[in-house]
């Protein structure tokens, strides 16, 4: 088999005011097949009856359960804000939810700076809940995101080298402040973590930091280029490779169903020229 599979699927904080039962009939309605479910609102750590109701009503309708996606950001061991969330009950809830893959965040902190000791922790921690939740058949996923040690692409690949471990790999998305040849030079070397991608297409104009939403059909020209060097790389082992659709203009139910057939197409027309 050469290439990767990819499938379409959504991360439910894309519409955080939509309870779950909505989110998987638009879901549903869209064409998509998975959803990463948030454990903020969604599926909050510890609800244990939601995460299970939630699971069965995904399933129930044809879609799978992609990934718990929590804020798990390594604060109990490096005493941050929200030192009260364990692993151990983000895993517990993820088991429950029927997760395959748990999100959790590299720290609170930019890889420039953060100690050397931060990132040891970090690393330690890391292999010791991969190995958790190896145990109950999870992997565990580095977001990719600025503000925490995924925010280059060096520190991202450095963080997991020195965890290498078999459980955990990496999220990933097009970073705000980088040209498209470095976003795929990123994405390229850290392949082989590749668990899946968030996909959204945001630009920031001149003179302003905060990013605006644009409509998916709007960046194909990049999102084509980007898939295409994951295909190319001719992954097999974690097939699908499920592409999440992550926020949209105006938080638009309406956008949602139009980027949706965007990716859908997309996707469609990439895994035919495997």
């Amino acid at each position: 088999m050469s290439g990767s599979v990819f499938s379409p699927g959504l991360v439910s904080v894309t519409f955080r005011s939509l309870d779950p039962e909505r989110i998987i009939d638009e879901c549903v309605r869209a064409g998509l097949t998975g959803i990463e479910w948030g454990g903020d609102v969604h599926v909050p750590h510890g609800d244990i009856d939601t995460a299970e109701k939630v699971g069965a009503l995904t399933r129930a309708a044809g879609l799978t359960v992609v990934a718990y996606g929590s804020y798990y950001r390594f604060d109990d061991v490096l005493g941050g804000p929200d030192a009260t969330v364990h692993f151990e009950t983000v895993l517990e809830t993820a088991v429950a939810l029927g997760a395959p893959v748990i999100r959790v965040w590299a720290g609170r902190k930019a890889s420039d700076d953060a100690t050397e000791t931060e990132r040891k922790t970090i690393v330690e921690k890391a292999r010791e809940i991969g190995e958790a939740a190896r145990g109950h058949g999870i992997d565990v996923a580095f977001e990719y995101h600025r503000g925490t040690l995924t925010d280059t692409n060096d520190s991202a690949l450095n963080l997991l080298t020195r965890v290498d471990h078999p459980a955990i790999t990496s999220l990933w998305q097009p970073a705000h402040d980088e040209d498209i040849p470095t976003r795929i030079a990123g994405l390229k070397r850290i392949l082989p973590y590749l668990a899946h991608i968030h996909c959204f297409y945001w630009t920031v104009k001149p003179g302003e930091s905060r990013p605006e939403r644009l409509p998916l059909r709007d960046g194909e020209d990049a999102w084509r280029a980007y898939l295409s060097a994951v295909r190319d790389f001719g992954r097999v082992d974690r097939d699908p490779i499920w592409v999440l659709m992550e926020f949209v203009r105006d938080d638009s139910v309406a956008q949602f169903h139009a980027d949706a057939e965007t990716i859908t197409r997309w996707l469609n027309e990439i895994n035919r020229e495997r």
